[in-house]
């Protein structure tokens, strides 16, 4: 039996209280599997512990099938959480902190409905980069954007998150209703005072007077979020059906380790998530660029490394001795952009990581981690580098990453094999690669030439460009393991 089909259970935890007894004080907006094994789950232990109406209702703005097999269950659903030690079974934890959970598809009058009570004062999210239509390198809102755009041609009746947090917030001050707190969990620079951003300049199209109302009564603290978990697929599901004895078609898999540092900045209340773990701070951003620059930036870049080598999952990389090696060179890279942080020791934050990385019992598939890389390669890979470039330090690795992920971008194995791209530009990705794919020098020019894509310290300057051209000449001549 492989290691994803084990189902011996070493231990199994019922939830621990009474869901019924405590009302909903929190809107998530995009409860997908990384909601439900984090943030859903610092509440599920608050709620064992402390009480209060502080369960969630989800909102699942793109499909159908959560709030399908999640209210099936009245909310509830198994988080399994698989040892990083080879041989040892999985936890199996029943979470009741979910309520309920509304699709966006089938309306969203009664997502405002759930926004614009007064019990609810959060409105949390994880919708990823792109989902907030908001241009990352300027913090204004991208007006091209097809969702702003719709949005704001119908802002009573929005079906976007900026839309809708903007009208239900336009709604209770009407009302006179307490605002919420809004509160963003997705792996964003600043994510706090980029919704923030967002969302004010859209009340600003719509009404000043609401814009100026939200900009001294609402609160958008920043968060920093952490916790590997892999999509779940049809194995996975068939083991918790095994080991339950029934289907959970919400169920989701992680590892142990999880981490939660949020900017202590709410306007209405807050769970006492601290008594769950999470780390309270006034500023969350040296917690945020760690992460960002160590996990996130060495997760692209193996990601990129390993797909193109073959690696199906990021186990498969680590056990790699050339991807390895690779890997921990770019933490140490990474570590030596960032400022001291107390209580903090990079070198031993790098090698965690690379022991979560290599945890046998995840199967975390590389093209899961590639996809939007114009959304994210900015803040992980090539801030970092200008600072890097600015100290005259070896931008190698950064360039290595860079170059391994244009070649990704190409949408093509060495055999010639398609494979989808799922890039929010990569239309226009395609375009230069029509142009100049088949030469290397043109491809970086043109690519780093691309609006709003690298910082102008990056894109502007020559000794980045001829790193990344040499290593995708190798890397298209002999493959990446060849390359490294």
């Amino acid at each position: 039996m492989s290691l994803q089909m084990r189902v011996t259970i070493m231990h199994s935890e019922p939830c621990a209280y009474d869901p019924s007894a405590s009302d909903v004080g929190i809107v998530h907006i995009g409860i997908g599997a990384f909601h439900r094994a984090h943030q859903a789950v610092y509440t599920d232990s608050v709620l064992a512990k402390n009480g209060g109406d502080w369960r969630i209702l989800g909102v699942s703005l793109r499909s159908t099938e959560v709030a399908d097999a999640m209210n099936a269950q009245e909310g509830r659903y198994t988080l399994v959480v698989r040892s990083d030690q080879r041989g040892e079974p999985p936890v199996f934890r029943e979470i009741g902190s979910v309520a309920s959970v509304l699709a966006g598809q089938r309306g969203v009058a009664p997502i405002l409905d759930a926004m614009t009570r007064p019990q609810t004062r959060i409105v949390s999210l994880t919708i990823t980069e792109k989902a907030y239509g908001v241009d990352l390198s300027t913090g204004q809102l991208n007006l091209a954007d097809p969702q702003i755009a719709k949005d704001l041609a119908n802002p009573e009746l929005p079906t976007g998150a900026i839309g809708l947090i903007t009208r239900a917030l336009a709604v209770r001050r009407a009302s006179g209703t307490a605002p919420f707190t809004v509160l963003s969990c997705d792996n964003l620079p600043n994510n706090g005072a980029l919704v923030r951003a967002g969302v004010l300049e859209f009340a600003h199209r719509v009404d000043p007077d609401l814009a100026s109302w939200i900009s001294v009564h609402v609160r958008f603290p920043s968060t920093m979020v952490d916790r590997i978990t892999p999509a779940s697929s049809d194995s996975f599901f068939a083991e918790v059906e095994q080991a339950l004895g029934h289907p959970d078609l919400a169920a989701v898999e992680t590892e142990p380790f999880s981490q939660w540092v949020i900017e202590d900045d709410f306007c209405n209340g807050r769970p006492a998530w601290e008594d769950a773990g999470a780390i309270l701070v006034q500023d969350v951003e040296p917690f945020e660029k760690m992460k960002l620059r160590m996990l996130n930036g060495a997760h692209s870049m193996l990601a990129y490394a390993g797909y193109l080598s073959g690696c199906t999952y990021v186990r498969d990389v680590m056990d790699n001795p050339k991807l390895a090696k690779k890997v921990a060179a770019h933490l140490q890279a990474a570590s030596e952009t960032l400022t001291p942080l107390e209580g903090v020791d990079f070198n031993n934050y790098a090698a965690e990581l690379i022991k979560r990385f290599g945890n046998p019992n995840i199967a975390h598939e590389t093209y899961q981690i590639t996809m939007d890389g114009t959304q994210k390669m900015r803040q992980r890979i090539f801030e970092p580098a200008a600072e890097v470039l600015e100290k005259g330090g070896d931008i190698d690795t950064f360039a290595f990453a860079t170059a391994c992920w244009i070649r990704y971008a190409s949408g093509r194995h060495d055999s010639g094999t398609e494979y989808a791209l799922r890039d929010p530009r990569e239309e226009e990705l395609a375009d230069v690669y029509a142009a100049h794919g088949q030469n290397a020098e043109s491809l970086v020019k043109d690519i780093f030439a691309l609006p709003n894509l690298l910082p102008a310290a990056v894109a502007k300057s020559e000794t980045f460009a001829k790193n990344v051209t040499q290593h995708l000449q190798k890397i298209r001549a002999h493959g990446v393991l060849a390359a490294i």
